[in-house]
């Protein structure tokens, strides 16, 4: 039987439901990090802001308390770059992804890396947050003493498994400078070899994870072809598809043919839902081009919200499940730029929505 076509509206709104964003979840905060596959935190506001989005009655202080009691982690994981997730699903993600990682940053940074064994500087690493978390600058002073230069810090996270440990990365102390050995601070938790450098990996462990991100993609962003799945977890497509196959998925097709993968139980809303204004933060994560099939963000209107300019996407809201402007936080507003004239009931809605943000940056 033909697999179903199914519109980019229809993609658009299956992504909105996935992603809390068509109304807001009681769930609690790790499942709700588990559900949207994980939060992208370079700039540590973004997983505050994202959350305040998609859950009812959220409290900044709940997501530091989860930061704080362990139950979400926040580390180098898809991409190398800073993501948070829950601290059942972190330990399989930093397994699955690490090697590629590890593989990625040689071939980025050959030229500074020549002759620099990173495994050595992993072990090193180890040994100095054997005691407990270091910050950064004493973790770097002390590789520097070991003759190792500032790059190899810089990369050692791709084959070490550490954590930003709080209050580190949080809203309050946004500069992520201190870490901790993940193996430490999970405990019993961690899974895999959790040593990076020092053990190889457990091929388990790694099948474990490549489905663990498969099934979390899927289940935040899906329906999606296999390369989708594989750039956002920044793993080659050879990678992804074997793990893709054996599952069980239901598959549909877009409307130019390419083959969708889904979760059997995941919602497929009626394109024809009403989608809410929402206020998206830096990075989030359904802007990305990984995302690109739903369109949530216009291609004549990606410049606008990733540009040379920034080291980091703008701020963007969405009207109708659409980005139709950017906003910024400032002397205790949130002022609203829409990309074009909007209707006075929909800036009515916007200038609520930004009212409340407000009072969320100043409580």
């Amino acid at each position: 039987m033909a697999e179903r076509v199914l519109s980019a509206r229809d993609l658009n709104r299956a992504m909105l439901a996935r992603q809390l964003l068509l109304e807001p979840s009681d769930l609690p905060i790790s499942a709700a990090i588990e559900q949207v596959g994980g939060l992208q935190t370079q700039y540590s506001p973004s997983g505050y802001v994202g959350l305040w989005s998609r859950l009812r009655d959220f409290r900044r202080e709940a997501l530091t308390e989860a930061l704080e009691n362990r139950s979400v982690i926040q580390a180098t994981m898809m991409r190398a770059t800073i993501h948070m997730a829950s601290a059942a699903d972190y330990p399989l993600m930093a397994e699955a992804t690490r090697a590629t990682r590890a593989e990625w940053w040689m071939r980025l940074m050959r030229k500074q890396l020549d002759g620099i064994d990173m495994k050595a500087v992993a072990a090193a690493t180890r040994a100095i947050l054997a005691d407990g978390p270091r910050s950064a600058a004493q973790i770097q002073a002390q590789l520097e003493a070991q003759g190792y230069p500032r790059i190899a810090w810089v990369g050692v996270g791709q084959w070490l498994d550490m954590i930003r440990v709080p209050p580190s990365g949080t809203w309050l102390r946004r500069r992520a400078d201190l870490y901790g050995l993940a193996e430490l601070w999970l405990g019993k938790q961690q899974r895999g070899s959790g040593a990076g450098s020092v053990a190889p990996s457990r091929p388990a462990a790694i099948a474990d994870g490549l489905e663990l991100l498969v099934r979390r993609y899927l289940g935040g962003f899906g329906p999606a072809p296999v390369a989708d799945v594989a750039n956002w977890a920044g793993l080659p497509v050879t990678t992804v598809r074997p793990v893709i196959e054996r599952l069980d998925l239901r598959r549909f097709r877009d409307e130019r043919g390419r083959v969708l993968f889904d979760l059997r139980d995941a919602p497929l809303p009626d394109p024809a839902t009403p989608a809410p204004v929402r206020f998206l933060p830096t990075w989030d994560a359904t802007l990305l081009a990984h995302a690109r099939r739903t369109e949530i963000l216009s291609e004549e209107r990606r410049p606008l919200i990733f540009n040379t300019k920034t080291p980091h996407s703008v701020p963007a809201f969405l009207v109708d499940g659409v980005v139709a402007g950017t906003w910024r936080y400032e002397a205790g507003r949130v002022e609203l730029s829409p990309f074009e004239l909007l209707p006075a009931a929909t800036m009515g809605e916007l200038e609520a929505e930004a009212e409340r943000l407000a009072a969320f940056h100043a409580d």
